[in-house]
């Protein structure tokens, strides 16, 4: 049975197929007559198939002003908060929403009536790529739930200071019922804070306990990681998030609103998204506030934003670049060399490859070249993990010595021996991307006089073929970086005596144990220098003799990267 607000639709389109198929009739006893029937060529307007492959975009908008507990003070702005919002997604110009629902009357706003809305919610028939919108204005406090674990809640109108546990609106509640949705693009917008000013209060004994911790901000509770896609905050944790009488809205609301008339596209694709729409708010929350709110985000996809808010889109938008990680907090992104913006958030830029950088406190963390195609959008998380922790492969020429560590040994079996080799390194492929693995080959000959047992020297030819591999962890600050780990290499050497009365050859094969610590230099994106020294330790035949000796060994190289 078809949905009630879809039977309009599928009645009138029954009675067109009726007619169609009888007017096929009537053109085909016509063209009896005359042809043997003739192709008909059947235009299909693009923008209504199109359509048919959009999802529908619902919303339900939540402004809490007044509170029936005398503990938790009025706010001016929810309320018109939560309308003026709805107005924007309800325009067809603009959001152009299927429906939108406004809660902001008293018997509307109890916990009670906001859960039983969002049952009524799921209820409808969805499709994955449906957009849905959940906006609370009002307070937001903390408490410990039934475990004894610090969450966060959402003050309803008959919350009760003395009893949040049991009459508050638990997130960890609100994204329960979010995941009932059949829809795959969710948002929920909180202009809330739980700093325990602004638009927030703590219970005696919640704030008796964060007044005892260590530190500027209170600890943040354990629903860290959201089951919605996105999770757009009107302050950062443990800031407050302010009203405004100048703009007659909560602060973020009101740019959040301002952003969905255009002015957000920032990819110029024609359609603003849910984090366009969020940077869009979050720069201009920052700069009004002079940085003292800073809006923040979480999200559980990455790639393309799917939740467009405003809008159609009219064509591939420029590509974008983008983080929302916390550990990123105020790193600067230079395009090109360019300042593009502070992090988090995103920047949209031309196509083609470009030259990305991270730069914290005048420093270079972090560089790399990037193609960019129209339309696409990149995480920076996926980019640094790519780089730093991703198999990254190095293969470069080495040049080097090769020797004894004690001098007899240099004097009577083999003096330091110049090598020549190439090595490759892979980065990132063993215990969870932690490893490197390097394995290298090097070859070496040359003559030399040695000092024999019983005096005198005697002239020497030697070769030498060395193969190693190492294991072990890399570490990189920008353009350096630094790598170690213990280290095997397999050696065979030929001597040769060259005498007039005797002319004998010895070789023999050994491997030996070690350790290995290298330095590199990045010179650009794909170029880099090496530096690399190693100790080996093994018991070696000479003249028919064991010895324990240790070897060491220095090269240097230039790689390159892909």
């Amino acid at each position: 049975m078809l949905p009630p607000e879809r039977a309009f639709v599928s009645r009138p389109c029954f009675r067109v197929v009726l007619w169609l198929a009888f007017a096929s009739l009537c053109a085909c006893g016509a063209a009896s007559v005359g042809e043997k029937g003739r192709a008909v060529r059947v235009r299909l307007d693009s923008a209504e198939l199109a359509s048919a492959h959009e999802g529908e975009r619902h919303a339900l908008l939540i402004g809490i002003n007044q509170y029936e507990d005398a503990s938790w003070h009025g706010l001016r702005y929810p309320g018109k908060d939560a309308e003026d919002l709805g107005r924007v997604l309800a325009d067809p110009r603009r959001g152009g929403f299927r429906s939108v629902t406004v809660l902001t009357r008293p018997e509307q706003t109890t916990r009670a009536a906001v859960l039983q809305a969002l049952r009524t919610l799921a209820a409808r028939p969805w499709n994955p790529k449906d957009v849905v919108v959940i906006y609370v204005s009002g307070h937001g406090t903390l408490a410990r739930d039934a475990r004894g674990d610090l969450q966060r809640y959402l003050v309803m109108r008959d919350t009760r200071f003395r009893d949040v546990q049991g009459t508050g609106l638990e997130m960890a509640a609100l994204e329960r019922e979010l995941e009932h949705l059949g829809s795959r693009r969710r948002v929920l917008v909180l202009a809330t804070c739980h700093s325990g000013t602004g638009k927030s209060l703590l219970p005696p004994a919640v704030l008796e306990e964060l007044e005892r911790t260590k530190g500027a901000f209170p600890p943040r509770p354990l629903e860290e990681d959201s089951r919605a896609s996105l999770v757009l905050s009107a302050s950062d944790w443990g800031e407050t998030a302010r009203e405004d009488d100048a703009l007659a809205n909560d602060i973020y609301t009101h740019f959040f609103v301002q952003s969905l008339d255009g002015r957000g596209d920032r990819n110029r694709d024609g359609a603003v998204s849910a984090t366009e729409a969020h940077d869009w708010a979050r720069r201009h929350t920052w700069t009004y506030t002079e940085g003292r709110q800073r809006p923040s985000a979480r999200m559980t996809e990455v790639g393309a934003d799917p939740v467009l808010l405003a809008g159609a889109l009219t064509q591939p938008g420029q590509p974008e670049v983008f983080s929302y990680s916390p550990r990123l907090e105020g790193f600067t992104l230079k395009v090109d060399g360019v300042d593009a913006g502070e992090l988090p958030g995103g920047v949209a830029l031309p196509e083609g490859s470009r030259k990305l950088g991270l730069h914290k406190g005048g420093q270079l963390l972090w560089e790399d070249t990037v193609a960019l195609r129209a339309g696409e959008r990149r995480a920076l998380d996926s980019l640094l993990r790519e780089v730093s922790h991703g198999p990254q492969r190095t293969v470069a020429l080495e040049v080097g010595a090769l020797g004894f560590l004690d001098a007899r040994s240099r004097r009577e079996v083999l003096p330091p021996t110049a090598l020549a080799g190439v090595g490759l390194r892979l980065g990132g492929v063993l215990l969870e991307q932690r490893l490197d693995v390097g394995v290298d080959l090097a070859a070496g000959q040359g003559r030399r006089a040695l000092l024999l047992d019983v005096g005198g020297t005697v002239p020497v030819r030697h070769r030498v073929l060395m193969l190693g591999v190492t294991v072990g962890p890399s570490w990189q600050w920008g353009r350096l970086g630094l790598s170690t780990g213990p280290r095997v290499a397999a050696l065979w050497l030929e001597r040769s005596f060259q005498l007039d009365l005797l002319s004998q050859d010895e070789r023999y094969l050994t491997v030996w144990p070690g350790w290995m610590a290298g330095v590199s230099w990045r010179l650009g994106t794909r170029f880099v220098l090496e530096a690399k020294g190693q100790l080996l330790w093994a018991y070696v035949p000479v003249d028919g003799r064991t010895r324990a000796v240790g070897f060491g060994g220095l090269f240097l190289g230039g790689g390159y990267r892909f």
